[in-house]
């Protein structure tokens, strides 16, 4: 059994995958700043095979202690980590919060990549070739108003990753972005219909990315059907490029 650390567990695509993974040979560490009633329905269903640890993320400087506490110490090998945890502050660049600014980096940026950074420590010790998976955000590669400074931690993180891709292939761990399109969950939901439409007219499929699909191929990323893969940014976006 493969043991795969999630953060953003608790609701839309950091959900679906947990469920995709406890249906198969997979054991479950998920991080979230609350729990939903879905993600108790899920523990009670699964029982060990999920743990769950409330969190969060914009303590980046304690962030190290998920990984070398009692939640997942030492003995634990992690075999994958997914970063899914994101929040958006939207406005026009002249407009921008410094505050609002620095927490969207410590959640979206810094955490992860201090998390990143004990994943593979902890892959090292356990001589495991696991995978690292970020999720993305179309919004680096098609600009969209209002989305500059979100946008630019989802870039960040492209780069990072594919650079931890290149340091730490020689032992066989692997490193993608995982690039979403807009999908239905809980941030796109502060939008209008009318800003949706717009949004959705620009793909190829006129439909918003689907949240099943992307968990499914994060799945494949995390699998040993993918173990020539890495470095790259995997788009499933409904054809948005």
């Amino acid at each position: 059994m493969k043991n795969i650390l999630i953060t953003g567990i608790s609701k839309g695509l950091g959900l679906e995958l947990a469920r995709i993974l406890l249906k198969q040979r997979y054991k479950v560490f998920g991080i979230n700043r609350t729990i939903s009633d879905e993600l108790k329905k899920l523990k009670e269903k699964y029982g060990e095979k999920l743990n769950i640890k409330m969190f969060d993320l914009t303590d980046s400087k304690k962030s190290k202690e998920l990984l070398l506490g009692d939640f997942i110490n030492l003995d634990t090998p992690l075999h994958g980590f997914v970063n899914n945890a994101a929040i958006a502050y939207d406005d026009i660049v002249t407009n921008i919060n410094y505050g609002k600014l620095e927490n969207m980096y410590k959640v979206n940026v810094f955490t992860p990549m201090i998390l990143t950074k004990y994943v593979i420590r902890n892959m090292l010790l356990h001589n495991i070739k696991g995978s690292i998976i970020h999720v993305s955000s179309i919004s680096v590669h098609t600009g969209y108003k209002g989305l500059a400074m979100y946008a630019s931690t989802k870039g960040a993180l492209e780069a990072f990753s594919k650079n931890t891709a290149r340091e730490w292939g020689i032992k066989g761990i692997r490193s993608n972005s995982l690039v979403a399109g807009f999908m239905e969950t809980s941030m796109s939901s502060k939008l209008d219909d009318e800003q949706k439409d717009r949004i959705y007219k620009r793909t190829s499929l006129k439909i918003p990315t689907d949240i099943t699909s992307v968990a499914n191929t994060i799945e494949f990323l995390l699998s040993e059907k993918s173990n020539s893969i890495t470095g790259q940014n995997i788009f499933v976006d409904s054809g948005t490029i």
